[in-house]
């Protein structure tokens, strides 16, 4: 399966560069999907415009683990980027880096 990475103004704010992650579930290590991370530091929010098939995301309140039902997050916007994003509690996931073969560039 071939995913491609967002360029786009936000991407170019943070030096244009991008990985992808495969977010986990701490509790359970249950994999939960696949998030584009734009620009270096920790993650701190998931935007939703970044998480790879967010369809069934959009209507959600709280990011929750689907198979242990512990709750990983709140649906906010984020002011500064007016941007719909799920803010993270600490220490909720675990996130690991997906090999870039897989993924191709979006222009």
């Amino acid at each position: 399966m071939k995913y491609s990475l967002k360029k786009d103004k936000f991407r170019e704010n943070r030096g244009n560069y991008s990985r992808l992650l495969q977010i986990y579930c701490r509790k359970c290590e249950k994999p939960l999907f696949l998030y584009q991370k734009d620009g270096p530091g920790n993650l701190r929010r998931l935007y939703l415009d970044r998480i790879i098939n967010k369809e069934k995301m959009k209507n959600l309140k709280m990011l929750k683990c689907e198979n242990c039902k512990e709750i990983l997050g709140t649906k906010y916007i984020y002011k500064k980027e007016n941007r719909n994003a799920f803010r993270l509690y600490q220490d909720t996931i675990i996130k690991k880096i997906r090999k870039l073969k897989y993924v191709q560039e979006n222009n």
